[in-house]
């Protein structure tokens, strides 16, 4: 990327985060027309006053496999989208959202708690 033109990069994200809203207003509506609206997991109804809740899940993960017949997509709540989310993470191995997952702290912030109240006590 050239210092000559430093908006491209914000040009190009733009155009990609155009073409992903495109692409999921495409099959989310079409999912919303084929299927009930009702969420697979938990079976909540949901009407037009709170359908925005209501998302469209990829069975295999793959955002780009939308065929015409929504085999490939399930309706599911917000809280069920997410936690199949995690499950698919969690069963892959990917540790890296989950609680307690990452590096040890090495930085002790009470260490020098003692002396502290210590020359708090003297003065």
């Amino acid at each position: 990327m050239s210092a000559s033109d430093p908006g491209k990069l914000d040009r190009l994200v733009a155009d990609a985060r155009r073409a992903a809203e495109k692409r999921e207003r495409g099959y989310r509506e079409q999912a919303l027309k084929i299927y009930p609206w009702i969420c697979g997991r938990c079976a909540r109804e949901f009407t037009r006053a709170n359908v925005r809740e209501l998302t469209v899940h990829h069975r295999d993960h793959n955002h780009d496999n939308n065929p015409p017949d929504g085999s490939n997509w399930e309706l599911l709540c917000l809280y069920c989208h997410d936690n199949e989310h995690q499950r698919q993470l969690e069963s892959t191995g990917d540790r890296t959202n989950t609680r307690g997952a990452g590096s040890v702290a090495t930085h002790s912030p009470f260490a020098n708690l003692k002396a502290l109240l210590n020359g708090k006590k003297a003065s």
